[in-house]
């Protein structure tokens, strides 16, 4: 089995700080880059290419003094305009190679994957130790407080399971509230999480709440702003940041502004919308759902609702009294697309825009079912939600096969099956071609409320379980658990993902997984490495996989294996040997040896 693992020790660099000396400049400051390049490679030079104005540039780097086991060779260059992309050229005496985000390559390559600087202001600082809980307000916890139900709801019973599918589904109405989430914070706090991300609480006509009649209040079937105001300051009593789910993209079709549009051809709401004969409803509506009318920011007066005024939808949560930290954006790389209308960027650089004045210390991460590295250019979203360069990896190496299971890489067949070193190619393609701030900002997450719940997806199998939430809480990112993953919650597909947690009956709790979910939260909370770390992969096989998450005071190994075998680790060529062992099998060496019976992870803390 050692013998299919591929070792990678070559020059690396990344955007961490022990590489970048500063990862937001200013147009006119010079930055420090570093490159690491490890005993015995045959680097004769190292050179960085850059653009300035748009013209490649190219500079030498100063060669440092060699340590045991690396040589560490620097150059400061001045920052002249918005986005400085670099790479870098690593000769030897007769041939060179290209170390950009990818990796190293010993060809020619494109500037897509080149490393990049942005010169706009510090990313939010708390979300490097931040660990997100998701809540679906309706599934959660409820306070049992009666409530008169408006015709779309279905009154369901607690205990009972989604139906799943059908027309339904949407209606199926169980009645958690603000009041019961708050009830149930104990339950947040023992798990270790420090930040809440809630789907959709505005009012509504289904229980997911992606249909909003109205942004400016909380729906008063979870308590309203009232509920909401008493349960947030109980939250922010006890640490936790809340973060809030927006769809900009579309509102739904109870909302005033389609309403009025409808009723009134003249209206100013009327420009809020595209129109269309050819449709039976008269207007464009999210995949074709009338119950969804598609935003049309060609209004100007829509920008000024919905993120722009002073008293904008986007501004309004985030000030007093309501204070959000942050706005998740429902199918963000929808927004602002339609035929041959495409001002995406020009609304997501809107929304950050407006999210600075109101509150600069606000996360903006938008959901992106795929990736384009445009949209995550570091002036628009902070971040998205890591499903491509992140979940999607994870669940073709870790899953086992399982025909029930929706494909949520939205692909008529069955969940591919990668090895350890396509998983990990994947997750570089993604990071590569963003700046290194938009990476670490992005939202990783195993499953959500849109998805298959892991626990499903990897057959119930306690140890691969394990080892994806490993993957979650280590690998550089601000981590997500779906409410309920943490104690054994079971779904085949998104809505059958959305069941209740049983709060009467906590013995059908998984406590192995939820003693293992803990810990690993703990870990990553207060390892300066797991929070503010670069990644160096080290290892890649069919069944393991390895890398260092290395800062200015910490250095972390981290291992995964997804089945039994014996696996060994060589941390000499490194530099290291094992300091203390965080979680999984002990050891106190530079030689790493595990035998395990089935999947297996562990985090080590390095000298």
């Amino acid at each position: 089995m050692r013998s299919q693992v591929q070792n990678l020790l070559f020059p690396h660099h990344d955007g961490s700080e022990l590489y970048v000396s500063n990862s937001a400049p200013k147009i006119g400051e010079k930055v420090e880059l570093r490159v690491r390049v490890p005993k015995g490679d045959k680097t004769h030079q190292i050179f960085v290419r850059l653009f300035h104005d748009g013209e490649p540039r190219t500079f030498p780097l100063k060669k440092g003094r060699p340590r045991a086991a690396e040589t560490w060779w620097s150059i400061s260059i001045e920052i002249l305009n918005p986005v400085t992309h670099y790479r870098f050229l690593i000769a030897d005496k007769s041939a060179y190679r290209w170390l950009n985000g990818e990796g190293i390559f010993g060809r020619e390559v494109v500037d897509r994957e080149d490393f990049q600087i942005i010169a706009k202001p510090e990313y939010p600082s708390w979300t490097k130790s931040a660990v997100f809980y998701q809540i679906f307000p309706d599934r959660f916890a409820t306070s049992g407080a009666k409530k008169e139900l408006p015709d779309w709801a279905i009154p369901t019973s607690w205990n009972s399971l989604p139906s799943g599918r059908g027309p339904k589904v949407g209606g199926e109405f169980y009645g958690g509230d603000f009041a019961g989430i708050k009830e149930h914070l104990g339950h947040l706090q023992e798990l270790g999480v420090n930040a809440i991300y809630f789907t959709p609480f505005f009012p509504s006509r289904s229980n997911h709440r992606y249909d909003a009649t109205s942004f400016e209040f909380a729906d008063p079937l979870l308590g309203g702003d009232e509920a909401f105001l008493d349960f947030s300051a109980a939250a922010r009593k006890l640490g936790f940041k809340i973060m809030g789910d927006l769809t900009t993209n579309h509102c739904g079709v109870g909302h005033d502004w389609i309403q009025i549009a409808l009723k009134n051809p003249d209206s100013k709401e009327r420009d809020f919308f595209y129109w269309d004969k050819s449709i039976r409803h008269g207007y464009v509506g999210w995949w074709g759902h009338a119950s969804l009318p598609k935003l049309n920011y060609d209004s100007q007066l829509l920008r000024e609702k919905m993120y722009s005024g002073p008293n904008s939808v986007v501004k309004k949560w985030l000030k007093a009294p309501f204070e959000a930290d942050g706005w998740r954006i429902d199918v963000g790389n929808m927004t602002g697309r339609y035929l041959e209308q495409d001002i995406n960027q020009e609304v997501a650089r809107g929304i950050r825009t407006a999210m600075d004045e109101a509150n600069p210390q606000a996360w903006l991460v938008a959901e992106n079912a795929d990736h384009s590295p445009s949209d995550l250019d570091g002036f628009g979203w902070h971040g998205s939600m890591n499903y491509i360069g992140f979940a999607r990896p994870v669940w073709a190496w870790l899953n086992k096969p399982n025909k029930k299971i929706d494909n949520f890489m939205q692909l008529p067949v069955p969940i591919p099956s990668f090895d350890g070193k396509a998983m990990v190619e994947m997750m570089r393609s993604f990071s590569a071609g963003i700046p290194w701030r938009s990476f670490v900002a992005s939202m990783l997450l195993l499953d959500s409320h849109d998805t298959a719940r892991f626990r499903t997806v990897v057959g119930k199998d306690i140890p691969r379980h394990v080892a994806g939430a490993t993957l979650l809480l280590t690998y550089p990112g601000v981590p997500s658990i779906f409410a309920g993953d943490e104690i054994g919650l079971e779904g085949e597909w998104g809505e059958d993902s959305r069941r209740t947690i049983d709060w009467d009956h906590p013995k059908k709790w998984n406590h192995e997984l939820f003693s293992q979910y803990k810990r690993l939260i703990a870990i990553r909370k207060n390892s300066d490495a797991l929070c503010n770390g670069g990644i160096r992969w080290i290892q890649t096989g069919p069944n393991s996989i390895a890398y260092l998450r290395e800062s200015a005071k910490e250095s972390v190994l981290v291992f995964v294996a997804r089945s039994a075998g014996r696996y060994q680790i060589n941390l000499k060529p490194y530099g290291y040997s094992v300091k203390e062992t965080l979680f999984g099998p002990a050891s106190k060496s530079d030689l790493l040896t595990i035998s395990a019976k089935g999947a297996t992870s562990g985090i080590w803390r390095l000298k």
